[in-house]
């Protein structure tokens, strides 16, 4: 896989001095775009080293990280298996559009309970799944690992090194990993976790050893998934107003508080922040057909 570097966007500019600009790792590639090129690149070029035929990987119904590993494994020449989180999925007549997408790749479904899910770095969980599809190449949930680290080490390039700020949404915590082993020492780091579980100050520290980053917890909007209408209104704003696209999950959570930050006084005067697009603008479908069921306005495409 290549590694493209994709001119920052200059977006907003505020009288304090304050300038914002966004890397587009979402234009990166159509399909396995964002933070998934760079998490998936190191671990597919190990895959090919181990001769592996086969990638296994976890996710949801409406995972980035499914989709992604799915179009890998029909563009580079390997099959793939998707363990899926809800069982229930299994016997439901029509996939969601990111499932659909995953299939129509070539990817095989394995559907288990969320109990069932929760053992997915169980070693003996792991056991049972090699005796049912033998020989396979590991990509865990969200793709994170070490060589997802390293991967995600490469968003930052050299000119990136005026910034002040570096901003991230934080799933399972490889990105912001590879950008804080990737920063200078007069940036900070600064995480926004799209789940109100307080587990991943833990999983960072394993792949990172500086203390220049934050975690910042108020933008979650309920947890994993979900969503209020202010966050609706503030994707389609944003996308009006700059024609930069968001996805209700990650990156909209992050440039809400971003801007949120900004009207509270927390960046200093003269400050220059990088907000990473980490793309994910698959799962806006999952979520429009969500919205649709409740009745809530829609994310505008």
């Amino acid at each position: 896989m290549y590694t493209t570097s994709i001119k920052n966007q200059n977006i907003y500019l505020k009288n304090k001095g304050i300038t914002l600009e966004i890397k587009r790792e979402d234009l990166i590639h159509p399909f396995i775009s964002g933070n998934k090129h760079r998490k998936l690149k190191y671990n597919l070029i190990e895959a090919k080293k181990n001769n592996s035929k086969m990638l296994l990987t976890f996710g949801g119904a409406f995972s980035n990280h499914i989709a992604a590993v799915a179009f890998a494994g029909k563009e580079y020449g390997f099959k793939t298996i998707g363990v899926i989180r809800g069982e229930e999925l299994e016997f439901k007549k029509n996939l969601n559009s990111t499932l659909q997408f995953a299939a129509d790749c070539g990817m095989l479904f394995k559907f288990v309970s969320r109990e069932d899910y929760r053992n997915k770095t169980d070693s003996n969980f792991i056991d049972e799944l090699k005796r049912e599809f033998e020989d396979f190449y590991l990509i865990p949930e969200g793709g994170t690992n070490n060589l997802a680290a390293k991967g995600c080490e490469e968003i930052l390039q050299p000119q990136d090194e005026e910034f002040d700020y570096i901003c991230c949404a934080v799933g399972t915590g490889g990105t912001i990993s590879g950008l804080i082993n990737a920063s200078r020492k007069h940036q900070t780091i600064l995480g926004f976790p799209a789940l109100k579980d307080d587990f991943l100050q833990k999983d960072i520290r394993k792949f990172v050893i500086k203390e220049n980053w934050k975690l910042l917890t108020d933008y979650h909007f309920g947890g994993y998934g979900k969503i209020k209408p202010e966050l609706i209104t503030f994707i389609n704003r944003f996308k009006k107003t700059y024609d930069i696209p968001l996805d209700p999950i990650y990156t909209g959570k992050m440039m809400f508080g971003i801007f949120d930050l900004m009207e509270k006084g927390f960046f200093q005067k003269n400050s220059k922040i990088l907000a990473i697009h980490t793309g994910g603008l698959q799962g806006i479908h999952g979520m429009n057909e969500k919205l649709s069921r409740k009745k809530m306005p829609l994310i505008e495409l």
